[in-house]
Formats: C-alpha cells, structure tokens, sequence
C-alpha cells in the first residue's frame, strides 16, 4: 500500500505501528517506531523548506512557496516514487500519526493567526481601505459566479465538475488577512504605506472571505444531511461558542494581563491554561457541526495583542509552530495531490475560473485604487498583493474536498495554481514597488542649509525610556529660542511582537489612545514637562511605533518625511546606563544602519555615556554644557560644523571647535569641497569673535598618528563630541584606519571614541548630512593651489602632546 492508495480511500485500516523504540544496541530499528520516524518527518521537512526558503527569499518568494515545493518534493510525485526511500521515512503506517500531528500544530497556528490579528483596528480603518477590501471581496466573486453560470449552461462536463463548478468559483475568489500580512513581512512592506493599505483593506475582505466560507460550508452540510435548512441552528450554535469565548475565556486571559504586568514574564501555569483553552474550543467547534480549527481562530481574536500575554504566546509558539510542525503539513496535505487522473477538459475549466478569479481581484482593486489617485505602478503592485492566496485558503478547499463539495481532481489544480500565481506574483512585487524611493528628498534637508533664524525641526527616535533624558538636553543644547523654534518629534520604537500588523500612535495632547504602555507614557510625560517649561521655543508631537525591526526605518524616514524633518537623532545600540537584551541591540543597530541609508535628511546617531543626562526634564539644573567639535572636513563635518554653531548661540553652552589641518611640504589643489570647508570655518569665526564661550583651534598633523594623539588628547575635555561621520576625501589622514572600525556606521573618529578599548568617557554625536535626490554630490576639483607656506607659524602636532579647552 502506498500514499496514492490512501489519498484514494481504498485502504480501509493499516497496521498501527509501536510508539517507542528500544534503541539499536537491542535491535531495533528506529523506522519501525512511530515516535522516531515522526522525529525525522519533522527534522526533514523543516530542513528542507528552511534552506529553499534562504534561497528564495532574494528572489521575493515567501514561504507558503518554499514550504509547498518542499511538500511537492517530499511527496508521492517526486520522493515518493523512489519505493525505498518513501517506505522508509514516508510510509503508509506513519501518515496516521503525521497527519494528526500536523492538525495540532494547524490547531496553534491558527490560534496564533488570532493573536496577531487586531479587530480593534478596523473601526480605524480609513475609508478607501473600506472599498478596497469590499470591493476585493464583492467584485470577484459575482463576476465569478456569473462566469461559472455561464459554463455551467454552454461547455459540456463531467457531473463531478458539473457538481463542484459554483464551488470552484467561489473559493478562487477567497482571501485572508494572514497570507498578505505573510506576504508582506516577507517582502519587508509591513511598514510602507503600501504595505499599511493592504492590511487594512485585507482585514475587510479576509473577515468577508471567512463568513462566506461558513455560510457555504453550513449550507452545503445542510443539503447532505437531507434535514432541512440548518443555516439558522448551525449560526446559532456558532453564536454560544462566540457567546463562551467572549464572556467566559476572555476575561480569564484578561485576568491573566492583570496579574501579569507590562514588565514581567508570563508564567507556564497560565500558559498551559491557554493551551487548554485552545483544544477545549476545538472540542467546542466539532460539537457544533463546525470544523475544529474554528474555536481556535475566535479564542485567538480574544487573547490581548501584544505585551505581556499576545506577545508571550507568540514568542514561545510562533517560531516552532511555523517552521517545524507547519511545513510537515504541507507534506501530508501534498500527499493527496494526483496528478494522473487530470483530464485536460477539466483542467482548462477550472485553470479559466482561477485565472479569471485572479483577473477579477486585480481589476477589483486597480480600479478603487486608480480612483484614489493611486499611481499605476502602486495600483498593479496593491492589487497583486491582494491577490495573493496562502495557506489559508488551501485549508478551506481541503475541507470542502473532505466535504465533498469539490472533486479531488479539482483540488490538485487549484492547489497547483494557487502556487504558480503566488509564485509570479511576489517577484513582480517585489520589483515594482521600493518604499525607500518614497523617502528620497527633493529639497535639502540640513541643518547647514536652514535659513537664519527658522525653526529647526527635529525627530528623536528612542528606544528605551532611559534613553529620554540626554535626547531632552541634547534637545535643549540645541538652543531652541521664540525667534528660532525647534518642532520636536519623538517616537518610541518598539519590537513588533504578539500582533501582525504594524501600528503607528500619534499621541495628541488631551486625547486618549486605545494603546498603552508604560515605558510610552513616562516617555510621553517626560517631554510634555519640558514642553510645559519652554512654552513657544519648543513643540512636542510624540509617537510610538511597533514594528518589526527590519522595517523600523521605513517608519521613521516616512515620519521624516512627513514632519519636514531636518535631522533624525539616533541614540547608539550600545547604551552604557542601562542593560539590553542582544538581540534587542542588534536589531537597534541594524535599524540605525537602515536609517543612515535611507533617510531623507541628516541624521545623528548619539552615543550617550551619561554626560548628558543631567536631569530628565530640564537642562537647568546644569550651569553649562562643554561642546567640542573635531573637523577634518567633508559634508558632514560641514553639518556637525552647522550644528555646533547653532548650539554655541545658546548661553549655558561652550563651544570649542579642533580643526586637524594635513601638514605637507607640497601644494595641493583646493577642490570645490574644501572651498565650502572654509567658508563654513569663517562664517563660525566671525559670528562667534565675541563670545567667551567658544573657542577655535588649528592642529597640524602629518599623518594618522597625529590624528589619533589629538582626539585622545581631548577626548575626556568635553560633556559632547560632535564628529563627522564620513571626513572629506581630499584628505590622506585617515587612509587605512577606517578598516579597522569596529561600528563602521560610527565612522573613523566616532567608532575611535566609542570603541570598547577607548577610554573616552564623554557622549558623542556622529552627523552624517542628509543628500538631495538620494544621491550624494560629487564635485569636480578647481584650479585653485594650497601653499602650506600660509601655515609655517602653525605647530605640528607631536604625538607626546597634551591638549585642553581652556
């Protein structure tokens, strides 16, 4: 006996294999133990779709595909048909036990579907994600039922087909939230405005998809069991296992939050109370006529999304549950693919309705999409996401074939082409629509270049409420006055965890949000204070982002963007006051990476030791600030140059200002770069000659030894460094040292002062200025010669030296 004559129901019962094996060393042989060959069934298939999934993946596949070709290949059409190796691993005797364990790890999978999914979201739904997502679900589905109509009276079939045809029709029409919030995260567009649209328009045709998969389901039971209409008793008994999940199971795991806190960690004992949960509605749904996978699905919708219990169900279950037990499904459910008994009629039947559905999603999202004004290319790349179909919708076509409303041989085609447009869909996708082209500048964006006396507008991104007082006086350092203004913008960023969907809170002053967290709000509380104490010099808009945090930075340079922002302020992933997690600070660095790539004006990453903490609201209760300033030259040292004047403007800020100046005997051509280095030295000569406060100095140095005995000459001089991220390129100093960088997006002098050898105990901030066009200029040299002779009364900076700011 072999899969086909299962898949078939030709085999009526089958040997039931022993659980345990002995072990070799007794004799035994492992394959013949269910328990083991259930280990390798797992091993294998999770293996498999993990490396085709790294594979794939660059080429904007996700894993519904990865997963289904490895069931394809695991099964009887490819491994099956070498006997040996099938009847070792795959036999018919272990199916039993594979299929139930893939039906558990579905049951959790689901649930977790729940979890991630937040209703509460749909009542913030703007108005064209409405139509899209009504117009996805209406659109298809009548214009492909008419064509099924239309078939049904013109083309001679098989009953079979004649018997399944309206069905057919109808479940090519289906979507779900969870395959293109999937499909999303996949391609990394969870937090483009794209990616924000889909999600919202595909919670309104997901919920629209699966209320009409039960009505059809209850219907069609209703007409085999011959006992009347049952719609009405079957919606009712739905309506108690609503009725149980919401007043009885919902506010236990409320409770649970309760006792729980935001801070701490879920206990096991309420763990397993929700594991129990999930397969007593299980339980529930097959009382009920539905099918099991039901009650999971409602239980998950009211669990609380996100921390400490959403967030904890899905860190203990989603990684195991996806990668291990999901992809032993695909093997088992590909088991009952057969290809042999396809007839072409058919296949051109049900190939005309599944292209045909395809066609009628698309035009129904192209054209609400082309009335909003949407670009075409936008349009086309929306509409092939919400087409896009997944595991969802081939667990409702394998229970209506378990049902009997569709034939086998039309499900192995369905299947098949749920694969293929999945499969050239999300490639296209992926080509057709960049989120970063969304954030590049049309104007410059600097502080450099910010007319005199105009307000200067900030954005602030903070990880950890410790990081809120030295980003508060590096705010107030800043100088804001009534005549210049500075519009602050602070959003928290916070790891997308316990929910699907991404959620940006725009926290307005008297308005309440149905989000709460507590490191938001003393955050929040924190600069409304200071907000409070600098009436008409600074402007408060504080946000929280939740997203993953390898789309962290689409949200930032889109709120850059939006807000006007001239710089972004970035504090370091390492932070010296306060434990992270590594993997927290990896994700923060590879955010702050993804930033300095894609941000549409300067940004600045603060290292913060402790210098600038002070008090958490106010700058005030310090006397001054000492503010060095180390310049090479470059664009960037050119902002950190801006940047730095404006703060000696302020009274309780000293400014000192270290320019290194390459000693050589030669002359050397003034390009165009270092003619704007210059002039931007002047301009702060001449506008700070009368103030006690700030201070100039030329060093010359020979090469990068030099280099390295003036920065750490000063480095403990100040409470802040500010530092260039990249030094102009006409100069040699630095050649060879930046291959060492052990925070390459720190640059050389910043990653010199931050290193874990330097013994630098200051904060620094690391400037890189932001370009027009995302592109960075590049300058043609001029004419124009250097004669070092202009410094011969200059000293030459010995390595033996000592420096100091007064």
């Amino acid at each position: 006996m072999d899969v086909a004559d299962i898949a078939n129901n030709t085999i009526l019962c089958f040997r039931q294999l022993p659980t345990r094996s002995r072990g070799v060393f007794y004799g035994d042989n492992p394959f013949n133990y269910s328990g083991p060959l259930l280990f390798v069934q797992l091993s294998i298939s999770a293996i498999l779709a993990s490396a085709l999934q790294s594979l794939i993946t660059p080429l904007g596949e996700t894993s519904f595909v990865a997963q289904t070709l490895v069931g394809l290949v695991l099964g009887p059409c490819v491994f099956g048909k070498a006997s040996s190796a099938r009847d070792l691993i795959f036999p018919a005797d272990s199916l039993y036990v594979s299929e139930t364990v893939s039906s558990f790890g579905l049951t959790l999978f689901l649930f977790l579907l729940g979890v991630k999914m937040d209703i509460s979201t749909l009542r913030k739904s703007e108005k064209r994600a409405i139509v899209m997502g009504m117009c996805t679900f209406v659109i298809p589905l009548v214009l492909n039922e008419a064509l099924a109509v239309l078939l049904l009276h013109s083309v001679t079939m098989n009953p079979v087909l004649h018997h399944s045809l309206l069905w057919i029709a109808s479940f090519e029409c289906l979507t779900s939230f969870h395959v293109i919030s999937c499909l999303l995260r996949d391609l990394k567009l969870l937090n483009s405005e794209l990616g924000r649209l889909a999600i919202s328009a595909s919670m309104i045709s997901g919920i629209c998809s699966w209320l009409w998969s039960l009505l059809l389901f209850t219907i069609g039971q209703s007409e085999i069991s011959g006992r009347g209409n049952l719609v009405l008793p079957m919606f009712s008994l739905m309506a108690c296992l609503i009725a149980i999940i919401v007043y009885i199971l919902r506010p236990v795991l409320l409770w649970i939050v309760r006792k729980t806190g935001e801070d701490k960690a879920v206990k096991e004992t309420y763990i397993v109370l929700v594991f129990l949960m999930v397969l007593g509605c299980s339980m529930l749904g097959e009382l009920m006529g539905q099918h099991f996978l039901l009650g999971p699905v409602i239980l998950g919708l009211a669990v609380p999304e996100g921390p400490p219990l959403g967030s904890a169900l899905v860190a203990k279950m989603d990684s195991y549950v996806s990668s291990i037990l999901v992809p032993l499904y695909f093997v088992v459910t590909v088991a009952h693919i057969d290809f042999s008994s396809t007839s072409i009629r058919t296949f051109g039947l049900v190939e005309l309705l599944a292209f045909f559905g395809f066609v009628w999603k698309v035009m129904g999202i192209m054209v609400p999409s082309l009335y909003y004004k949407m670009s075409v290319k936008d349009a086309v790349s929306l509409s092939f996401i919400m087409s896009s179909q997944g595991i969802v919708e081939v667990l409702i076509i394998e229970r209506a074939t378990q049902l009997g409303y569709i034939d086998k041989e039309s499900y192995t085609i369905m299947f098949m082409t749920m694969l293929i447009i999945s499969a050239a869909t999300t490639p296209i996708v992926k080509v057709l629509y960049k989120p970063s082209n969304k954030y590049i500048a049309h104007k410059r964006r600097t502080i450099q270049h910010t007319k005199p006396g105009a307000e200067l507008r900030l954005l602030a991104c903070i990880y950890h409420e410790d990081h809120t007082p030295s980003i508060i006086n590096l705010l107030e350092a800043s100088n804001p006055t009534p005549e210049s203004p500075i519009f602050f913008s602070a959003v928290h960023l916070i790891e997308l965890s316990g929910r699907a969907a991404p959620l940006l809170v725009a926290h307005q002053l008297g308005k309440r949000t149905s989000f709460n967290s507590q490191q938001s709000d003393h955050i929040i509380n924190a600069l409304r204070l200071y907000e409070q104490h600098n009436q008409g010099t600074v402007i408060v808009s504080p946000f929280t982002a939740i997203s993953p945090f390898e789309t962290m930075h689409d949200e930032v340079c889109a709120l850059a963007l939006d807000k006007k922002v001239t710089m972004v302020i970035l504090p370091f992933h390492k932070f010296w006051g306060m434990e992270e997690t590594e993997v927290s600070a990896n994700g923060a660095r590879a955010v702050n990476r993804n930033i300095l790539r894609m941000a549409p004006c300067s940004v600045g990453i603060l290292v913060d030791r402790g210098t600038l903490g002070g008090s958490s609201h106010n700058v005030a209760s310090r006397t001054s600030y000492n503010i060095g300033m180390i310049f090479l030259g470059g664009k960037d040292d050119r902002e950190a140059l801006a940047y730095a004047n404006r703060m000696a403007k302020h009274p309780n800020v000293a400014v000192s200002v270290v320019r290194l100046i390459e000693y050589s005997i030669n002359k050397f051509k003034i390009t165009n770069d270092m003619e704007r280095d210059i002039e931007l030295i002047n301009d702060f000569r001449i506008a700070n000659a009368k103030s006690e406060c700030c201070d100039y100095k030329e060093e010359v140095v020979s090469d990068s030894v030099g280099v390295v005995s003036v920065v750490r000459a000063i480095e403990n001089c100040f409470d802040l460094i500010l530092v260039g991220r990249r030094p102009g390129g006409h100069s040699g100093l630095l050649h060879g040292l930046q291959e060492w960088n052990e925070f390459p997006e720190l640059g050389f002098f910043g990653d010199m002062l931050s290193s874990s050898d330097s013994n630098c105990g200051v904060s620094v901030l690391v400037v890189q200025q932001g370009n027009v066009g995302g592109k960075t200029m590049i300058e043609s040299p001029k004419c124009a010669v250097l004669d070092m002779s202009s410094f011969e009364n200059a000293k030459v900076w010995p390595a033996n030296s000592h420096w100091s700011t007064e």
